[in-house]
């Protein structure tokens, strides 16, 4: 099929605003008339039963309207996305340090915020569970295990050649978008609009309605633009907006509630820190005969989606590697801490890095380059189904691992790395490629559906309306392109109107990489049947007997044999001929399922690759790196959009280069946010960047029938930063005995590698 508009780089619907600073997000929409402000009051450092809440300053404070507390929720006072087990206000028992206790709301944001801190709360403390290791000693679960079994694990490790154990602390992460927590609520007979930054709409949508007593219909969520997302706001967008939506209901006004930047780090979840624990057996070749992987997480106070994101850290903690016989074993623990929720990759990065580390011992344990084993170990090389029964049938890893390595010259440049190592101590460099296949499908099989409502104007223009949120992921263009495509009219002609559960029910998250895929297919399949209605008409005038071969849309014309016509002619004339040019559009990912008891099914629809090749230089006595190269070569199907494509694959690179060696998250004994700021919560700038970076569209057609056959391009890139902490950990395993490997930590701070370095000398 020759695409006309899908496959060009359009400029993202919403970029010239945005480079102009004009692209309005929440707050910079004009206030509502007699709109107030609200502020969170939260708790103290200590958790425990309250003993005593004292707001009288509170709403004795200049600008003060009212103050409400979890007994003015008229419903549920509930957040939690899967249990309702996440207060929207503390009731009788704070259950992390600065838990949001009451809402404040007042005539300003100013006013609101300084009234907060008034507030007199006594709690009878107790001392916190915090740390992993702590829930993991006392047994602190949020719920059940997940175990995979493949085999007999324990009896193929103990036949094995060869055998490793090892365990490695992988760190949490924090969103950081750039757009804070926000949202507006306003009310009128018509019923309550919400302006939520979400990615979620029905999520708000429904809880809002289970907090207020009202139902779905009497509530709209709007959502035109994120300022980022990145999972943060998949659920927890929630929040605020519901508290917004019980003002303005109580007090019949317009109410916004945005979060300091402060407020928001040490209330709302980030990516779920891991301690995995491996045991490994293989040969003199370095081929895994068995392993045994346990993979424990710190979910917080409350389960929020950490089932899922376990889950999904558990089919993605062999990456692209056969594991003959396995245990995969997943343990979400309780914490008293604020609740970690999704993140761009969800449990997969968590996952993935674990089998890279696992890849890097066993080289190191047989004396052979890290590359040749990874290759020797992909799927395809001595099977291709994965601990969970779902075959990898593409075989494309192999190629592309090959493909990069050749281009960036690998092991040329492993020869001049040893080199350099030999005559400069102090700076040693390291370089690390790494695969990545990553499944694309929400593993819980009810998200995987879309809605679409697709209008043609007499006038030849179309509005279009879908369930996805746009983040700055460029989900809206993507969009646009397939519904021109269908048409065959410019994309100039198709307009994208903001998000909204009035015009599209029952939305999934926008997430899981699946947004184009998702809305994408929905889009099309509404403008398939305004199509099939505007070619069986055309078809009907000039006597073609098949509309579906005879009839073409093409360049802005409808043509029928020698005939031809302007699209904005056959609108006009089937809208004189009473022909609907509306319709709606869904679609549902076709054949997946999983077993959560068993641990055996299809979770995913398909699989995206990729491989990156990065080298670094390590000071051996300040502990600092630098990136001095990435080449990536990532699989993107055939692309809906090369140049949006290229910037999630960059701006995903970098995101995980951050979490795994600069962004720290620690937490004080009393369960505290220590780096609650940009101040003291380091992410990558453009400093961090490797100094050249090569990246690369490898040309290859989706199997499976997605959408344009393309494939999906938001969370996989992030795992392609494996490269960068193998690389660090590759500088310095020079400085260990042969046949070792250094237990970096993630994030491989400067102080990580000092430690590792210390190591090697003791």
């Amino acid at each position: 099929m020759t695409l006309k508009v899908v496959g060009n780089s359009l400029h993202h619907d919403s970029s010239p605003q945005q480079v102009a600073g004009n692209a309005p997000y929440i707050d910079d929409l004009a206030e509502p008339a007699g709109m107030l402000h609200a502020a969170l009051g939260l708790a103290g450092a200590q958790i425990g039963p309250i003993q005593s809440l004292d707001l009288s300053a509170v709403k004795a404070a200049p600008g003060v309207v009212r103050v409400f507390t979890a007994a003015d929720i008229p419903g549920s006072n509930n957040a939690g996305a899967v249990a309702k087990d996440d207060p929207l206000l503390a009731d009788g028992e704070v259950q992390y340090a600065q838990q949001p206790v009451f809402l404040v709301v007042a005539t300003s944001r100013e006013l609101a915020r300084r009234a907060a801190r008034l507030a007199k709360i006594e709690v009878s403390a107790r001392r916190p569970i915090v740390e992993l290791e702590q829930a993991i000693e006392a047994d602190y679960k949020l719920h059940e295990d997940l175990n995979i079994v493949t085999g007999d694990a324990k009896a193929a490790i103990e036949a094995s050649d060869y055998r490793l154990d090892f365990e490695i602390k992988i760190g949490g992460q924090e969103h950081m978008y750039l757009e804070g927590m926000i949202a507006l609520a306003d009310p009128s007979p018509d019923g309550l609009l919400i302006l939520s930054s979400t990615q979620h709409p029905t999520g708000v949508q429904e809880l809002a309605a289970q907090a207020l007593g009202l139902s779905s219909a009497d509530i709209t969520v709007e959502v035109r633009r994120m300022g980022g997302a990145f999972g943060g706001k998949e659920s927890q967008g929630a929040h605020p907006a519901i508290l917004a939506a019980l003002a303005a209901t109580q007090l019949g006004r317009p109410v916004k509630l945005r979060l300091d930047r402060d407020d928001d780090m040490v209330t709302t979840g980030k990516r779920h820190d891991f301690l995995a624990q491996v045991e490994v057996g293989f040969d003199d070749q370095g081929l895994i005969t068995g392993a045994d992987l346990m993979l424990a997480s710190r979910g917080g106070f409350s389960q929020d989606l950490t089932r899922s994101v376990n889950d999904r850290a558990a089919f993605h903690c062999e990456n692209a590697y056969f594991l003959p016989s396995s245990l995969i074993s997943s343990r979400r623990y309780k914490t008293d801490t604020l609740s970690n929720t999704a993140f761009r990759g969800f449990g997969g990065p968590q996952g993935m890095i674990v089998a890279e580390r696992m890849l890097d011992k066993i080289a190191a344990k047989v004396g052979r380059d890290p590359l040749d084993v990874r290759l020797d170990n992909l799927y395809g090389e001595r099977g291709t189904l994965t601990p969970y029964e779902m075959h990898v049938t593409e075989g494309v890893l192999r190629p592309m691992i090959e493909m990069l390595a050749h281009d960036c010259d690998y092991c040329g440049r492993r020869a001049e790395i040893a080199a350099h190592n030999a005559s400069n101590p102090r700076k040693r460099r390291g370089l690390a490629l790494t695969p990545v296949k990553f499944g694309i499908s929400f593993t819980s099989r009810v998200l995987n559906q879309a809605g679409a409502l697709v209008h043609v104007y007499k006038d030849g223009s179309v509005q279009v309306n879908h369930g996805g949120s746009e983040m700055g992921q460029g989900l809206h263009i993507k969009v646009v392109a397939v519904v021109a495509e269908v048409f065959g009219i410019s994309p100039d002609q198709v307009k994208i109107t903001a998000t909204r559960t009035d015009k599209i029910p029952n939305t999934s998250p926008t997430a899981a990489s699946a947004g184009s895929d998702l809305n994408g297919m929905a889009a099309k399949n509404a403008c398939d049947q305004i199509r099939d209605r505007m070619a069986a008409y055309v078809a009907g005038k000039f006597g073609a007997e098949d509309a579906g071969q005879e009839v073409q849309f093409v360049d802005g014309q409808v043509l029928c044999g020698c005939e031809a016509m302007t699209f904005a002619q056959v609108a006009l004339e089937c809208w004189l001929d009473q022909i609907s040019l509306s319709s709606t559009g869904f679609y549902a990912t076709p054949g997946i399922g999983w077993d959560p008891q068993s641990g055996k099914g299809r979770p995913f629809f398909y699989f995206a690759n990729a491989a990156a090749c990065s080298e670094v230089e390590v000071d051996t006595v300040t502990g600092e790196y630098v990136a001095l190269r990435t080449d990536i070569l990532h699989e993107v199907g055939r692309s809906l959009n090369p140049e949006i494509d290229r910037g999630q694959i960059e701006g995903g690179f970098i995101q995980g280069q951050g979490w795994l060696t600069t962004e720290e998250l620690v937490y004080a004994d009393d369960g505290r946010l220590l780096t609650h700021a940009p101040s003291t919560y380091k992410i990558p700038t453009a400093r961090d960047r490797p100094r050249e970076f090569n990246l690369h569209l490898f040309d290859h057609e989706a199997p499976e029938p997605t959408i344009y056959r393309s494939k999906a391009v938001g969370e996989p890139p992030l795992m392609l930063a494996n490269s960068v902490h193998g690389a660090i950990a590759d500088a310095i395993a020079g400085l260990y005995p042969a046949g070792q490997w250094p237990d970096l930590s993630a994030p491989a701070t400067a102080e990580q590698v000092l430690r590792c370095i210390e190591q090697a000398r003791d």
